[in-house]
């Protein structure tokens, strides 16, 4: 309840953002409630938790003009008759609530003054209310980002209508815009995302409206067909911004569209599909500030008339087709150009140094074409342009260095992107001079030699990469940028430990050093980096322990420790990280606004666009990307893709011990690779409990037991493999996802059962049945059994045969795996020749030497020449690879 004093003159009232709810007002004036406000004009309570019950609470208010109730908690049937006080309304903003439907009586909606209604981002849904072609008085409607379908027929009497938002819905908008053709004061019609159809041809009315602002991007055709642009574009001579983008036109490009618009500021056809030679308008336009016909299929080459054909061209992109040829050195000579992007094409021959001289420009993005020659000399006069991105071409030479104390480099470079080309030498060390250098991309070309000691100087870099080369060296201890967060190394020759560089790194995201010669262990520092989401140290030589201060990071959700040397156990600990979603793991990039100057209806558009959807275009182009291994694939991951990812791969260490169950907490993991390692012990059941889980990689272990079959609740698993282990009992029931795992899940293990292995699950066929506490005499008669087995694989087998057959009797007797490949088999033996009681083995003790085995001395201390037919002898590695186990066989 609000007591308030004075108030019967208020005109404006505002309570947004108080956690309002309920029904709102019992509003006191000096102890009297209030059951009129007759002056009260302008009421504003959007962001509250009201519901529906508002209505009820504002009858009084019948002056009311602007009403304002976006971002309650409006659901369900909106009901017209509620409206009905409100007959003095011009203004009424519903959005952002979650309201279904209407419900209209009969005689109702007397709002006949309303000039503004805004309906989106709600849940509407079904055709457009006839209710709505009874606002005669509107000038405004917005019914954005709801469900609503069918055509635009109720909209076709609205005669003062001059701005209307369709965006986000399932309307059926026609090429002709005939349901809108009676509206002559329609100037914006923004109508993204929705469906465009065919009209029959007898449709030939001419639209009354001149348009001023039209956006109709990415609207699904009906028909499986290139459409025509919209005919009634050919009618249009007002228009100043124009969208059409992802909309698979077809045709040559439509320069008649910025012929018949001399006002014409912008022209947004990306993502379609025109086709031929980048044609120009015939006339010049002196308005235009942005054109944009990238994603085509447009090829030849770029007329140096394009700079006199927009002499005022501020942006120009014409990126992704197939253009080739020089870039026109005119370019240079345009001095609003702030932003040039004619990436993705097939340009050749070199960079204008002119180009790259121009004062306006702020980014220069030619990546991907096939242009070449030395990049270095163009870098070091880019006086004015800030982010540079010549990625993907085939610049080669070297980047000389040059005396930093009698040359002037470029102050204002903030981003260098040249990976993905043919240079070569050592870095550079001018690199360190350019003071406010945020971004460095050199990877994925020749350098080589150590990093340069003059990188430390970077103290606004915030990405770095240069893996993909031939450093060598280590990192210098005193490169620690303030504002690091993403490293790249990879694919280097880098040698040493960590480098201390890093310690105590708080902003660092992502660090990747994989790939390297680096060596030592992971320091216990590696806790301080506390801003840590993505650490990538995969084919090193770094060993020792996995060390427990990782479990300190809470950011983590990437760990690739594998193909190192780690030993020990896995960090029980680990199953506390909650590997959280970030933003931080990607680079959230800036944008660029669309603005105008010259016309009210363009401005009011493009500020309305604005919140609409995220259309502006970046300020940099710069992603972020890594390499995991996952789904027995390497993949790269980058945007929002990387943004939810989450994985740990310690697969081909030295890792021993049991499987931490803990490790099932990790309720956001997807990817999971512990595979190579000596891992003893079973599956932990409580893998059950990860069900974001889409690759699970246990293979080439010495895990036992039976597979947990409440595995089979993984519903998003898409990749499992436990071969090469000791498990036994069935496979998991072959339902959900487990029905489309085949048998090379579960290769190399010998006692594993099901149908899908054409195995059947009897008691006899489990190593559980055999006796794992014999006495001697019990595993002699054992094998013993089977003397005629074994005579008859000899004859039929051969010895592979013979050492499958006894490293199958061994693994069920001892309950440990045994490798047929380490089985030695020799046939002679003293029967009554012993020393200190040991039989003498003299033909098993020289097959061990000459396979490079070590003797053990306590069975082979005497040597004879004499052998004794009918005896088989058996040398079994042991777990130590160095004393073998002796079992012998009557044959």
């Amino acid at each position: 309840m609000f007591h308030m004093s004075g108030i019967s003159s208020l005109k404006t009232l505002r309570l947004s953002g108080n956690r309002l709810e309920g029904k709102l007002l019992h509003i006191q004036d000096d102890g009297r409630k209030l059951e009129q406000f007759t002056h009260l004009e302008e009421l504003h309570l959007d962001e509250n938790l009201l519901n529906n019950s508002v209505f009820a609470s504002l009858n009084g208010f019948s002056n009311l003009k602007y009403l304002d109730i976006s971002s309650n908690h409006m659901k369900g049937s909106l009901d017209m008759k509620d409206l009905d006080a409100f007959s003095s309304l011009r203004e009424l903003n519903l959005s952002n609530n979650q309201l279904k439907d209407f419900v209209v009586h009969k005689g109702c909606c007397n709002l006949q003054n309303l000039q503004v209604l805004d309906l989106s981002w709600n849940k509407f849904q079904g055709t457009l209310p006839r209710y709505l072609d009874s606002l005669m008085s509107l000038r405004e409607l917005d019914v954005s980002g709801n469900q609503f379908s069918g055509n635009l027929t109720p909209l076709s009497n609205l005669t003062s209508l001059r701005y209307l938002y369709l965006s986000n819905n399932h309307f059926q908008i026609p090429t002709s815009l005939a349901p809108l053709a009676n509206l002559p004061n329609l100037e914006i019609l923004v109508g993204d995302e929705n469906q465009m159809v065919m009209e029959p041809s007898f449709h030939t009315s001419l639209p009354k409206f001149q348009l001023k602002f039209i956006s109709l991007s990415n609207c699904i055709t009906s028909q499986q067909l290139s459409f025509q642009l919209l005919s009634f574009l050919y009618y249009q001579y007002d228009l100043r911004y124009v969208d059409l983008s992802g909309n698979d036109f077809s045709g040559t490009l439509p320069t008649w569209l910025i012929e018949n618009n001399t006002k014409l500021e912008y022209v947004v056809l990306r993502g379609n599909a025109f086709s031929g030679l980048v044609s120009l308008p015939s006339v010049t336009n002196l308005n235009a500030i942005l054109v944009d016909i990238s994603d085509n299929k447009l090829q030849g080459q770029i007329s140096s008339d394009i700079c006199s054909t927009f002499p005022h061209l501020k942006r120009l992109f014409l990126a992704k087709n197939a253009i080739e040829g020089n870039i026109p050195l005119c370019l240079s000579g345009m001095m609003d150009l702030s932003i040039l992007d004619l990436s993705n094409n097939q340009l050749s021959g070199r960079l204008p140094e002119e180009l790259i001289m121009t004062d306006s420009l702020f980014i220069l993005r030619l990546s991907n074409n096939n242009l070449s020659g030395n990049v270095v000399p163009a870098i070091l006069k880019a006086n004015g342009v800030k982010n540079v991105y010549l990625d993907g071409n085939s610049f080669s030479g070297e980047m000389t260095n040059i005396d930093v104390s009698t040359f002037e480099f470029p102050i204002l470079l903030m981003e260098i992107d040249l990976s993905n080309n043919k240079l070569y030498g050592k870095l550079p060390r001018w690199i360190g001079t350019l003071s406010i250098l945020q971004t460095l991309d050199l990877s994925n070309n020749s350098f080589e030699g150590s990093i340069p000691m003059e990188f430390c100087n970077l103290n606004y870099l915030k990405f770095l990469d240069l893996s993909q080369n031939n450093l060598s060296g280590s990192i210098p201890s005193c490169f620690n940028p303030p504002h690091i967060e993403h490293v790249h190394l990879h694919g280097n020759r880098l040698n040493g430990p960590l480098p201390l560089a890093f310690y105590n790194s708080s902003s660092l995201v992502t660090l990747d050093l994989s790939g390297n010669n680096l060596s030592g262990s992971i320091p216990e520092w590696i806790g301080t980096l506390s801003s840590l989401s993505v650490l990538l140290l995969k084919a090193n030589y770094l060993h020792g322990r996995i060390p427990v201060q990782l479990c300190k990071i809470e950011s983590l959700s990437i760990i690739d420790l594998s193909q190192n040397m780690f030993s020990g156990p896995i960090p029980s600990c680990l199953g506390n990280l909650t590997l959280p979603t970030t933003n931080e793991k990607i680079i959230i990039r800036g944008n660029f606004g669309l603005v105008s100057e010259k016309d009210e209806s363009t401005i009011f558009g493009l500020s309305k666009l604005g919140t609409l959807r995220n259309f502006d275009y970046p300020t940099s182009y710069m992603e972020e990307w890594i390499e995991f291994t996952t789904k027995s694939g390497f993949y790269s991951y980058g945007g929002y893709i990387l943004k939810d990812m989450a994985g740990i791969d310690l697969s081909s260490n030295k890792l021993t011990g049991q499987i931490p169950p803990e490790l099932g907490n990790l309720s956001e993991i997807h990817s999971l690779n512990l595979s190579h390692n000596n891992l003893i012990g079973v599956i932990p059941s409580s893998f059950s409990k990860l069900r974001q889980l889409e690759s699970l990689d246990l293979s080439y272990n010495n895990l036992t037991g039976e597979i947990p079959n409440q595995l089979v609740e993984l519903n998003s698993l898409e990749v499992f493999s436990v071969t090469h282990n000791n498990l036994s009992g069935s496979i998991p029931e072959p339902k959900a996802q487990f029905g489309t795992f085949d048998e090379s899940s579960y290769e190399g293990n010998p006692f594993l059962c099901g149908p899908m292995l054409h195995k059947s699950c009897s008691k006899t066929d489990s190593p559980s049945t055999v006796s794992t506490t014999s006495n001697d005499g019990d595993e002699d008669s054992l094998l013993d059994i089977y003397v005629f087995r074994v005579s008859f694989l000899v004859s039929y087998a051969g010895i592979k045969g013979l050492r499958d057959a006894i490293a199958a009797k061994i693994e069920a007797r001892d309950g440990f795996p045994a490798d047929p490949n380490d089985i030695f088999l020799t046939d002679g033996a003293y029967d009554d020749a012993e020393k200190d009681g040991i039989p003498q083995y003299p033909l098993y003790s020289a097959t061990i030497v000459l396979q490079g085995g070590t003797l053990d001395s306590r069975h082979a201390e005497a040597e004879s020449s004499s052998t004794q037919a009918g005896h088989l002898d058996v040398a079994l590695w042991g777990p130590d690879q160095s004393i073998p186990c002796r079992s012998c066989m009557h044959a």
